[in-house]
């Protein structure tokens, strides 16, 4: 079976996997764990709502590409890691039943300026339903060792004791307000996330099992130097946090009598980065800052936030840092 290093994938290489049939208890299962919204969650919600029925978080859909990936050819690849995600675009809703398959090109690589043992590629990753329809579509960068090449050393972590955090502390609140009302240019503290090892070593079993995911002693041995959480589930801890915050604005709009308005689905992201690796044990605090509120052009009565977030560990480190959006009602409607 053949391997893959940096000179297999050339532009123009082309992989398919999958198909892969998500479950309503998939759906679920991942929803609460990483984010509980209603039509993630449960049938009715779900037709009440804006999407019109039960359907995946879009972070699972990245998750399940991660997946695809891994089973077609990274786990038997020279893989090193992404840096991060140029863009995600949800294109269509993952509901109970819908047979999911990969389709990937090599769009671009280059070797590395500055480590010769390592390049990068560039892919473009579609996710296809059962009739061929895309759902979702993903630019992106991964490093790859070269053949041949002799390895740098692994990393060597810091021998530094890790502030203890508090944990006590979830973080503030996010207003549960039309989009007229959303104060563009605040900044919210959505509250820390503790990258326990079994819930690494979980997440990357069930959806990225590369070596320096799951195996001590591989981790030591790769370039992180340790045993690191997938980049997705780095991701997933932030849209936890940022359901927590929501839910904690609806509390408080509750109470004082206020309306609470609808919201609906991201249509995806942009300029992800995973700047450090979350090692296990690490505790990351997320934030989000507002940066556009503006009425959606195709759909009346919804309008479009827009966002900058970022993560930092307990060492003051920016770990992580996207660009999202998502939908919300307008007071017009």
């Amino acid at each position: 079976m053949q391997s893959y290093h940096f000179e297999d994938l050339a532009p123009g290489v082309t992989l398919t996997g999958g198909p892969v049939t998500v479950t309503r208890e998939d759906i679920v299962a991942f929803a609460r764990a990483y984010d509980p919204q209603p039509f993630h969650l449960d049938e009715e919600a779900g037709r009440a709502s804006v999407v019109g029925g039960l359907i995946a978080s879009g972070w699972h859909s990245c998750a399940i590409g991660m997946r695809l990936m891994a089973d077609t050819f990274m786990l038997r690849a020279s893989s090193m890691g992404s840096p991060g995600i140029d863009a995600v675009r949800w294109l269509r809703p993952v509901r109970p039943g819908d047979a999911l398959s990969m389709r990937i090109a090599v769009r671009e690589s280059r070797p590395s300026a500055s480590k010769p043992d390592r390049g990068f590629v560039r892919f473009q990753l579609d996710l296809l339903e059962g009739g061929g329809e895309r759902v979702m579509t993903q630019e992106f960068w991964v490093m790859f060792g070269r053949r041949g090449a002799a390895p740098l050393p692994p990393r060597v972590l810091p021998d530094r004791p890790a502030p203890e955090p508090d944990l006590s502390d979830p973080g503030g609140s996010f207003p549960a307000g039309f989009i007229e009302d959303l104060p563009v240019g605040t900044t919210y503290d959505l509250g820390p996330y503790r990258f326990e090892r079994e819930e690494v070593l979980a997440f990357a079993r069930a959806f990225d099992p590369q070596p320096f995911h799951i195996d001590e002693a591989a981790a030591r041995a790769s370039h992180f130097g340790g045993l690191c959480a997938s980049g997705w589930h780095t991701a997933a801890a932030w849209m936890n946090r940022m359901v927590a915050a929501r839910d904690r604005g609806r509390a408080e709009a509750l109470a004082s009598g206020a309306t609470i308005p609808a919201s609906g689905p991201s249509p995806g992201f942009r300029d992800l980065r995973w700047l450090k690796p979350v090692y296990v044990g690490d505790t990351i605090r997320y934030a989000l800052t507002l940066t556009e509120a503006r009425p959606s052009r195709s759909r009346p009565g919804w309008g479009v936030v827009s966002h900058a977030s970022t993560g930092v560990n307990q060492h003051g480190e920016t770990v992580f840092s996207f660009s999202g959006a998502w939908l919300a009602q307008s007071r017009a409607e």
